[in-house]
């Protein structure tokens, strides 16, 4: 029997990606599952979607909500638990992604970063919290990103908010404790998605270079890691052996992983200007 038949799952970003991935795996698993995005026409094609391998009596919904928006989560909230009869799984998906030079990101952009990322984690989160408090059962979980655990050129805006969903993650998995409620942190890495193509047309060379071979993750892969970790209660969960290594080493030996880096950093550098000379 699957881990999540009958179980009530709402997904921000659910209408593309690792979000998309994840609700149509959980209504193949007989979940009851609700998605929000910001574009209304992308999360009915996903609707669509999760119909068509949905079984009867499952309840399915989906609505446009802007998570940067505080009072927009918060009048969302009542529907998702009305549209579900209740919440046993929040999965704060929603995000974006901008990577340039640290200099070359706008303000705007660094403000973009953490309301999106960041602050809609964070207010999606509160407005469901009085629900799972009183519940006091449930699992509210969030996707960071490699980049949640480390740096890396170009992503200072990118990894800030996701450094900041971590140190989140960290205190509400404190503070849920009492309540009995599960808390867990998805980190994946490079993963073929459409904001992963938005992302590619503006990258610096040198995060490219960085990049090298580095295995691309398929959104069906990250979902199916994800929710079994996810089901057997584990708290950070890093799809990809290559990935896991990389977030342990940095956590064992960091200034290795930072040696390595930067000697592939200034690599690049030397044969970029080599190339110029001639």
């Amino acid at each position: 029997m699957s881990d999540y038949k009958g179980k009530r799952v709402y997904i921000t970003g659910g209408s593309s990606g690792i979000g998309r991935s994840m609700a149509l795996q959980l209504v193949g698993e007989g979940a009851h599952v609700f998605i929000s995005a910001r574009g209304q026409q992308r999360i009915d094609d996903t609707l669509e979607e999760m119909r068509a391998v949905a079984g009867p009596g499952q309840r399915l919904g989906g609505m446009s909500v802007d998570v940067s928006d505080h009072d927009a989560v918060q009048a969302a909230a009542p529907k998702v638990l009305e549209a579900l009869g209740g919440l046993d799984i929040l999965i704060n998906n929603a995000g974006v992604a901008y990577v340039t030079q640290i200099e070359g990101a706008t303000p705007d952009e660094y403000r973009r970063m953490m309301d999106i990322n960041y602050f809609g984690t964070t207010w999606t989160t509160l407005s469901f919290l009085p629900h799972f408090q009183a519940q006091r059962s449930g699992t509210i979980a969030a996707v960071s990103s490699t980049l949640g655990m480390m740096g890396l050129y170009g992503y200072s805006a990118y990894a800030a908010s996701k450094f900041a969903i971590t140190g989140f993650m960290d205190c509400l998995r404190q503070d849920m404790l009492k309540y009995g409620v599960q808390v867990s942190v998805l980190f994946p890495a490079d993963t073929d998605t459409p904001q992963l193509a938005e992302e590619n047309k503006i990258k610096p060379a040198e995060t490219k270079a960085l990049a090298g071979n580095v295995t691309m993750a398929t959104p069906e892969y990250v979902s199916k890691v994800f929710l079994s970790k996810l089901a057997a209660g584990r708290y950070h969960i890093a799809p990809g052996f290559e990935n896991a290594f990389v977030l342990w080493a940095h956590h064992k030996v960091p200034w290795l992983v930072r040696w390595v880096i930067d000697r592939d950093l200034r690599k690049f550098w030397r044969k970029s200007e080599a190339v110029a000379a001639t």
